[in-house]
């Protein structure tokens, strides 16, 4: 049962990694690194500045 459980485990990580949804995890764990003393962006705020950032920072379009 254990090798069923650590295949499923497996894949749930992977998933999770394809789709983007550890970034917010691993965002919030520097954060608390780097900034203990202050608040930690709800989700939303965190996809609100990641939308934000992509935009400004976004190669120049060829047509």
């Amino acid at each position: 049962m254990s090798a069923v459980r650590k295949v499923l485990d497996t894949m749930l990580w992977y998933a999770r990694e394809l789709v983007g949804e550890t970034e917010y995890d691993r965002y919030c764990e520097r954060h608390r690194r780097h900034h203990p003393k202050a608040p930690v962006p709800t989700r939303r705020e965190f996809h609100r500045i990641r939308t934000l950032q992509r935009e400004c920072e976004a190669p120049g379009r060829c047509c």
